[in-house]
């Protein structure tokens, strides 16, 4: 017993000490876990106000989609950007649900809570930064649609005006040409109505000649009258009946109205036969030529020359088709016809 007391009082006790340190230890552990639930409760709060801003931002997204839909110009650069944003979003909800791994690690690792909500707190500011980005990228895309809406209008409303311009221009242009028509008309008949009186007072200068007659609306001379077998030089007996026609057209041209575009029309034919003679190598030339004999002579006479015209036919207008001296004779042939020009 006394040496039991003996050793009580000359021996160190130790359990104050070790008491001291374990509630030590147990407030460092609840300080610990407080702040844990601090940080989860406000990590909380972070991930669900993310979660409803990466709801807003998915369905502004959707609005913006369906309103690129409607537009008629842009789409491809559009699309692309669109492509853009989705794949911000996508890494943006890869990084949440990283966030979200985050968080839950907390809850198997309270003693590394300090460096996860300095990881976490990184993580949120990356967030923030993505959906600051992609705030800024729908907003350039609003402005661009707007754009492109007022550049539709305006489109619309030019096309609207041309459209109509169109039209009316469509309605005169009608209305132009059916004057043009009455007054080509008009013209016609005049012309015809002078045909009819020059060709009524050849008929009566010329008398009823054989060699000399009326087919349709021309005057028909055998070329017999003006000149000889293969040559381009005017007779006598041709210059005289070309005096008639002269003075017939000089008169006309006194009657006739200066609007009135006319002119006398001299067409030179030979018959089927080739000629090929030192002067003329072929029908073309011979008949040309002709024709144009007569009009030389007709100006000579005083005849306007804006209202002659020559023209050779060759072989190839005949009056009949017969392979006979006679069929040769009609076809051998100068014409004078009154005509527009």
């Amino acid at each position: 017993m006394a040496l039991a007391r003996a050793r009580r009082e000359s021996g160190f006790n130790y359990w104050p000490g070790f008491v001291d340190a374990l509630s030590t230890l147990v407030l460092s552990v609840v300080f610990l876990l407080s702040v844990f639930l601090v940080v989860q409760f406000f990590l909380s709060q972070e991930v669900t106000g993310k979660d409803k801003a990466l709801d807003e931002l998915n369905a502004k997204i959707a609005q913006l989609s369906e309103a690129l839909s409607l537009e008629k110009l842009g789409k491809l650069n559009l699309s692309d950007e669109i492509t853009q944003l989705k794949a911000g979003l996508a890494s943006a909800e890869a990084e949440r649900d990283r966030v979200k791994g985050l968080y839950e690690g907390l809850a198997n690792a309270g003693n590394s809570a300090e460096g996860r909500a300095t990881e976490l707190n990184k993580a949120l500011e990356s967030e923030k930064q993505v959906s600051a980005r992609a705030m800024a990228q729908i907003e350039v895309l609003n402005q661009q649609i707007s754009a492109l809406r007022r550049q539709l209008a305006a489109l619309e409303d030019a096309l609207d005006a041309s459209e109509k311009r169109d039209k009316e221009s469509q309605t005169k242009i009608a209305d132009l040409g059916q004057r043009l028509n009455v007054a080509l008309a008009q013209r016609v008949q005049e012309l015809s109505r002078y045909r009819s009186e020059f060709f009524g007072r050849l008929r009566a200068i010329l008398g009823n000649r054989p060699d000399i007659r009326v087919v349709g609306d021309r005057f028909v001379f055998q070329s017999e009258v003006f000149f000889d077998t293969g040559q381009a030089t005017l007779l006598p007996e041709g210059r005289a009946e070309l005096d008639k026609v002269a003075d017939a057209l000089k008169d006309l041209d006194k009657q006739i109205p200066s609007e009135i575009a006319w002119v006398l029309r001299v067409d030179g034919h030979t018959d089927v036969r080739p000629i090929n003679s030192p002067i003329f190598k072929s029908n073309w030339e011979l008949s040309s030529a002709r024709a144009i004999s007569v009009v030389q002579y007709l100006i000579s006479l005083g005849v306007s020359p804006q209202h002659l015209v020559a023209a050779g036919f060759a072989e190839y207008q005949p009056l009949d088709p017969g392979n006979n001296e006679d069929a040769y004779r009609r076809n051998r042939r100068i014409e004078l016809k009154l005509t527009e020009r």
